[in-house]
């Protein structure tokens, strides 16, 4: 009779035990590696090799992550959270990729949905009115490359058939990552930017929320957990 009771009370720690580790897996946040060499052009090699700025240390929650999403956008498509630091590429089966980005006053000032309507790799940059007031001057057409502020890669979001002016893009000013800036719109690390890029369509829907409506902090929406 002792014998068998030690058997159940063994079975039983063992169970408890078997079900505190898997516990514990389900609530472990996956970082994602950044984008390898094998997912970028020779021209990118090329440009990267020795970049004219130095390669920040991305804070851990801004790093590229796989996370729980219940909102009603579709796979493909994009949300920003802007108050937040955030970029969503949505996936199947209630996960998405979660992008750490810098916000810029030309994305605080945009919301409402969107298409992207235009992709460009190492796109020109051509500086407006006020970034050459405030950070000028510039030439009137800066060409793409690794000193360019829009980076690696853009994606241009459209209304229909208008140009909203909004961007999605690349950054020589990766030590911004996760905060809000004086000029541009939403930046990422180059990295992430190539990632993102090869991944999105033509015609894909961006949703841009809010500046000071954001939904990432704090909400039961989201998980930072890979199961």
């Amino acid at each position: 009779m002792i014998n068998t009771k030690l058997h159940q009370l063994s079975k039983l720690k063992l169970g408890l035990s078997l079900a505190a580790t898997l516990l514990m897996a389900g609530c472990m946040q996956t970082t994602l590696s950044p984008s390898t060499d094998a997912s970028m052009t020779s021209r990118d090699r090329q440009l990267l090799a020795n970049p004219p700025y130095v390669e920040a240390q991305i804070p851990e929650q801004y790093r590229r992550h796989v996370v729980d999403y219940d909102r009603p956008e579709p796979p493909g498509a994009i949300l920003v959270d802007s108050g937040a630091h955030y970029l969503y590429y949505v996936l199947p089966d209630h996960k998405a990729l979660r992008y750490g980005v810098a916000v810029g006053e030309e994305a605080m000032a945009f919301s409402g949905t969107a298409t992207v309507g235009r992709k460009a790799e190492w796109p020109d940059w051509v500086p407006t009115s006020g970034e050459q007031a405030r950070l000028g001057p510039f030439p009137k057409r800066v060409p793409g490359g690794p000193a360019n502020p829009l980076g690696a890669r853009a994606l241009y979001l459209f209304q229909g058939n208008t140009d909203t002016l909004y961007r999605i893009h690349g950054t020589n000013q990766p030590e911004y990552i996760g905060q809000s800036v004086s000029s541009g719109c939403i930046r990422m690390t180059n990295a992430d930017a190539i990632d993102l890029f090869d991944r999105v369509k033509m015609g894909t829907t961006v949703v841009v929320l809010p500046f000071s409506q954001s939904i990432s902090s704090g909400s039961s929406l989201f998980g930072n957990r890979r199961t």
